[in-house]
């Protein structure tokens, strides 16, 4: 196997583990939003779900230096080496802030990480979005504008996360008082309410790996 195709296996592999993930914690929230169950039950769903949810978590950050590097190799991405290893070092740090969150949870200096994780997905997103607009509207930097397609795709992912955490707030709060024993409506209610809004996106995800798949195998140009 050439160094290339093995740099191509980890990539789609990320893209195995992302999608799947996704799809195991999307069931597995179903039952946490029941409230026929028991709150041991919904507990133990809840437990579920975040495993399932690390795929994705860990795959992210992964992905992206795996495809850069694809890109380089095939002289697609037509950069000095030292933005390569660049960009390589940030995916790196960023993946393992990501251990390091799922890892450590409850650490008291977790909330700081948290905010350091949220704000650097915000500077990637406007980051590689406007790389893509640029390479797209002047054709230099990435040598085809599928890639700088599925760059900017890829930074859409990442905003989608970011608004599924933000309406996930609501429901951190409403699962506290579940655990604590309260199962009123109401708290019922923002909990299938917070999850539920979060839907929408996680639609948008699937939609977007499976059309970053279809460019990287070249069924859309």
């Amino acid at each position: 196997m050439s160094a290339y195709l093995f740099v191509k296996l980890l990539h789609n592999l990320c893209f195995v583990y992302w999608l799947g993930g996704d799809l195991g914690t999307f069931y597995a929230s179903r039952y946490v939003t029941r409230s026929d169950l028991s709150p041991q039950a919904r507990s133990t769903a809840l437990t579920i779900m975040m495993g399932c949810d690390q795929g994705p978590r860990f795959c992210m950050p992964l992905i992206l230096p795996l495809g850069l590097q694809l890109a380089y190799m095939s002289g697609q991405w037509a950069v000095a080496p030292f933005w390569l290893w660049l960009a390589w070092g940030l995916c790196l740090a960023w993946f393992a802030l990501v251990a390091t969150l799922h890892f450590a949870h409850g650490k008291p200096f977790i909330p700081v990480l948290t905010r350091l994780d949220f704000y650097l997905r915000v500077v990637l997103i406007v980051g590689l979005l406007g790389l893509a607009g640029y390479a797209l509207a002047t054709n230099f930097i990435l040598a085809a504008d599928w890639l700088a397609i599925k760059l900017g795709i890829f930074a859409l992912l990442v905003l989608c996360g970011l608004l599924i955490r933000m309406r996930l707030v609501a429901f951190g709060a409403a699962w506290g008082k579940l655990m604590a024993g309260d199962s009123s409506d109401s708290v019922n209610q923002t909990i299938h309410g917070s999850i539920a809004s979060c839907r929408p996106f996680v639609y948008l995800i699937w939609l977007g790996l499976l059309a970053n798949a279809a460019y990287g195998l070249h069924l859309i140009y």
